[in-house]
C-alpha cells in the first residue's frame, strides 16, 4: 500500500508554511525530505505524525484520508529532532558509560521496532562518526524491508540522502519541487533549488543569444561577460531571448585544461584562488574573469594559488534551469 500526501498546506501567522507539497512513499521504501534549514522539513513530518493540523490537503494511508485523523488513532511512529535535548540524560543510571551515538542508535532501533506502518525521522543522524553512519543506515534499510514500513526521513545532509535514501523529494518554498532516485535529482535537477538541494554547484546566471531552432545554444554569462555552449537544454524552459536563465555545472564536470582542446570544451581562462585537500580530491576555486568557479579533481598537478590556467565547460555537462 502506499502513503500518499497531496496538496498539503499549513498556513500559521498569515504565511503559508507548505503549500500543495505532494508526495508519494511505498511499504518498504524509505523516503527522504530533503531542503535548505527552515525549509519547514519538520513541518511537514508534524503533519504526517498528526502533531499540526493541516489548513488543506488529504494525507492517505491505507487507502484511507487520515488527515483529520487524531495523532493517537494515526498511531505513526515519529523520532523528532528535538529528541536531541533528551539523549544525554538517557542512560544517566546505566552503570556503563554509553556515548552519544549509543544512545541515538538505541533510539533509532526502538522507533523501528514499535512501528505499527510508519517511522519518521526527522534530522536524527547528526554526531554520528562515519562508521556508525555506515551501521545504523544498514539497519534501517534492513528493518525497513523486513518489516515493510513507510520511513519518510527529513534531511539536509547528502550523506544521508545519497546514503540511505531509495527516493527523495526536494522540499522548497512550501511545495514539493522534484522527486526521484538521489542519483536522478543529482544529475538531472529541474530547477535552481533542486541543484541547490544535493552536493555543490557552479550556478551561472546568463542570456541566451542564440535562436530556438539551432541545436546547439550559446549563452552569455552576465558576470565575466563569457560565451558558453550547452547541447542539454529542453526548450520549455529557454524562454525568451536576452532572458536570464541559471547554467549549472557540477565541479568534478569543470576539467583543467594542459593540451589540445575543442570547441565544444567552452574554455575560460582563469586564476586559481583556492585549494582545498579533500583526501581522494583535491577543490579548486577559480576566479574566471570575475566570474566564480569551483573545479573538483582527483589529483592537482602544477597549480598553486596564484596560478592561471584554463578550464574547460564541457557543453554537454552545462544544464539549462529554471528558477
Amino acid at each position: 500500500m502506499t502513503l500518499r500526501i497531496s496538496k498539503l498546506s499549513i498556513r500559521q501567522n498569515d504565511k503559508w508554511i507548505l503549500k500543495d507539497a505532494a508526495f508519494e512513499c511505498e511499504r518498504g521504501e524509505i523516503f527522504g525530505v530533503v531542503g535548505e534549514n527552515n525549509s519547514g522539513k519538520s513541518t511537514l513530518l508534524h503533519l504526517l505524525d498528526g502533531s499540526l493540523t493541516a489548513t488543506l490537503g488529504e494525507i492517505f494511508h491505507e487507502g484511507t484520508n487520515i488527515v483529520k485523523q487524531s495523532k493517537e488513532k494515526r498511531g505513526f511512529t515519529s523520532l523528532p529532532a528535538e529528541t536531541k535535548a533528551k539523549w544525554p540524560g538517557l542512560f544517566a543510571k546505566s552503570e556503563t558509560p554509553v556515548s552519544g551515538s549509543e544512545a541515538k542508535r538505541a533510539l533509532i532501533e526502538k522507533a523501528l521496532k514499535e512501528a505499527e506502518s510508519v517511522v519518521l525521522l526527522d534530522n536524527v543522524f547528526f554526531d554520528f562518526d562515519r562508521n556508525a553512519l555506515d551501521d545504523i543506515f544498514a539497519l534501517i534499510r534492513k528493518t525497513v524491508a523486513e518489516r515493510n514500513l513507510h520511513a519518510i526521513v527529513a534531511t539536509s545532509d547528502d550523506e544521508v540522502s545519497f546514503g540511505l535514501c531509495d527516493r527523495i523529494g526536494v522540499l522548497y518554498d512550501g511545495g514539493i519541487v522534484q522527486v526521484g532516485t538521489p542519483r536522478d535529482v543529482y544529475q538531472n535537477p529541474n530547477s535552481v533549488a533542486a541543484a541547490r538541494a544535493l552536493g555543490r554547484n557552479n550556478l551561472i546566471t546568463s542570456r541566451r543569444v542564440s535562436f530556438t531552432n539551432q541545436s546547439v545554444f550559446e549563452f552569455h554569462t552576465l558576470t565575466g561577460e563569457h560565451r558558453l555552449r550547452t547541447d542539454k537544454v529542453e526548450r520549455r524552459l529557454l524562454g525568451a531571448i536576452n532572458q536570464n536563465v541559471t547554467l549549472a555545472i557540477r565541479p568534478e564536470h569543470i576539467s583543467i585544461s594542459f593540451g589540445a582542446s575543442f570547441p565544444e570544451d567552452n574554455l575560460l581562462k582563469a586564476e586559481v584562488v583556492g585549494v582545498q585537500y579533500l583526501g581522494a580530491t583535491t577543490r579548486l576555486r577559480l576566479n574566471a574573469g570575475g566570474l566564480p568557479l569551483e573545479a573538483l579533481v582527483l589529483r592537482l598537478v602544477g597549480l598553486n594559488i596564484g596560478d592561471e590556467c584554463m578550464v574547460g565547460l564541457p557543453q554537454d555537462r552545462i544544464i539549462v534551469l529554471k528558477d
